[in-house]
């Protein structure tokens, strides 16, 4: 984990409206640039962590899940649907309120069925309202949640996730402390 340490040790920190403090990485953001070998580092990392072996489909939040979840799409040949923020009207589909430490959203899953086995990636779990929605959301439809993954965890606040009793395994938890992200657990939760 050694690139991915390294780079949340070198992101940048802007602070939101309400003193909210925000780590701008490449894996959450797109920015500064990804670096390959650092997200080959992480997809080994998620399937070493996940899961696999009872899933369906990968199921990931727009929009910085995509790219982490494709890959790993790429590299275990599981299908993969994304959770859009354009509502389609097609049959079944599920909207979600989603509610961030930083906006609110419509979000709007497609395509889950009752009784399949997903597997949910996420890019960053920081006040946990995004994934505790999707978590919910899929409960609702009666898929089955076999393993969920988010790559960093910010750690020192809320966590809606928690709070609503889902489990999320994590591969780096960080606090941002005085413009500085400091790394609690290198290995992240299992």
């Amino acid at each position: 984990m050694d690139q991915l340490e390294r780079s949340l040790r070198e992101a940048p920190i802007v602070e939101k409206d309400d003193g909210y403090q925000y780590f701008v990485h490449p894996v959450s953001d797109g920015v500064p640039k990804l670096d390959p070998g650092l997200l080959r580092e992480i997809v080994i990392q998620i399937i070493r962590k996940a899961q696999l072996d009872e899933v369906d489909r990968i199921v990931t939040p727009a929009a910085m899940g995509i790219h982490i979840s494709t890959a790993v799409s790429l590299m275990t040949d599981l299908p993969l649907t994304v959770i859009r923020k354009r509502e389609y009207g097609l049959d079944g589909e599920v909207a979600i309120a989603q509610e961030t430490g930083y906006s609110e959203n419509e979000m709007y899953i497609n395509d889950v069925r009752a009784g399949e086995r997903v597997l949910v990636l996420d890019d960053v779990l920081s006040t946990g309202g995004t994934l505790a929605s999707v978590l919910a959301a899929l409960d609702e439809i009666g898929a089955e949640v076999i393993d969920t993954v988010a790559v960093i965890k910010k750690v020192g606040g809320e966590n809606k996730v928690d709070d609503a009793g889902y489990h999320v395994k994590t591969l780096i938890n960080v606090d941002v402390v005085d413009g500085e992200v400091i790394i609690i657990d290198p290995d992240g939760d299992d």
